[in-house]
């Protein structure tokens, strides 16, 4: 997708975003759009003087904010149809009963802008496959065939103004090169405002991170290793109580072998603070005799 030109959100210049995604290049700037915005300023104040300009209207017309721009970096849609007539390029509406009654496939288009709240992006065919360019995007969306209708119909659930861009759009690299290999995406883009937010979270938990280091000045290591310190003692007082079981029972089973009349607790030292009844002690040494064979004939009978 490197080939792909994917210009990202800055302030409010998405209508300049959303041209130069669609015509896959640096084709206009901020100053070329409110060039284009302050001819049809003017042209809508003749219009108004025409009425007379010491009319009430035109005196209200003249005190209003321009309707094609503002301070933030936002163009109308006059602005944008304006902009692409220099190529040859026409808005049509695509929610439109007279569009409708066409019944054309989204599919048979070449591109869509569209408009929801004063943000403006392009969805464009580039080769043979459909990607949403919008400029609040990390990068470019790859949008199936089969999801191209559900997209935009989502898009009018949802408010937004679908246009359909008619004409023939300049020639590109990326939709040159997309004729001859089709591409694949594991992971879709996120939205810029979400991997901004995930980056300011990381730097967050490292910060506090290093904090807490730097207040227990290397403590919280030291923690680790006492930790691991009295883990080691308790497996190691674990394995000698079993080796003296193992050793009362060794004892006690070759006492019982010989025949001994001595009472068991008696020739038996207790080491381990256990007293076995006989009956115990035959079970041990059961289980004695099982755990050996398993040893000699690897658990095999």
């Amino acid at each position: 997708m490197e080939s792909i030109f994917h210009e990202k959100q800055e302030g409010s210049l998405c209508a300049q975003h959303c041209l130069n995604n669609l015509l896959q290049g640096e084709y206009f700037s901020p100053v070329e759009l409110s060039s284009i915005a302050h001819q049809l300023d003017e042209e809508e104040r003749m219009r108004m003087a025409e009425g007379g300009v010491t009319s009430e209207d035109y005196r209200t017309f003249l005190q209003q904010p321009s309707g094609n721009m503002d301070d933030s970096g936002f163009f109308s849609i006059q602005v944008i149809s304006n902009a692409l007539k220099v190529w040859g390029l026409e808005l049509i509406l695509f929610n439109s009963p007279e569009y409708q009654r066409l019944r054309i496939d989204p599919i048979n288009e070449r591109s869509f802008i569209c408009n929801y709240k004063e943000h403006w992006f392009t969805v464009r065919k580039l080769g043979k496959q459909w990607f949403n360019l919008n400029s609040l995007l990390t990068g470019p969306e790859l949008i199936s065939d089969t999801y191209l209708a559900l997209f935009l119909a989502q898009l009018q659930q949802e408010g937004y103004s679908i246009f359909v861009v008619k004409g023939d759009l300049p020639d590109c690299e990326a939709d040159q090169l997309l004729q001859m290999i089709r591409v694949q995406q594991m992971h879709r883009p996120k939205l810029i405002g979400e991997e901004l937010a995930q980056l300011k979270e990381q730097r967050v938990q490292k910060t506090d991170l290093e904090r807490v280091l730097e207040a227990n000045d290397g403590s919280t290591v030291l923690d680790e290793d006492e930790e691991d310190l009295q883990r080691a003692l308790a497996l190691s007082r674990q394995e000698i109580d079993m080796e003296d079981e193992e050793a009362d029972l060794r004892r006690a089973i070759q006492l019982s072998m010989q025949g001994s009349s001595r009472s068991i607790s008696q020739d038996i030292p207790q080491t381990s603070g256990t007293h076995l009844t006989s009956e115990e002690l035959r079970k041990r040494r059961e289980a004695y005799f099982e755990n050996h064979n398993s040893e000699v004939y690897g658990g095999k009978f």
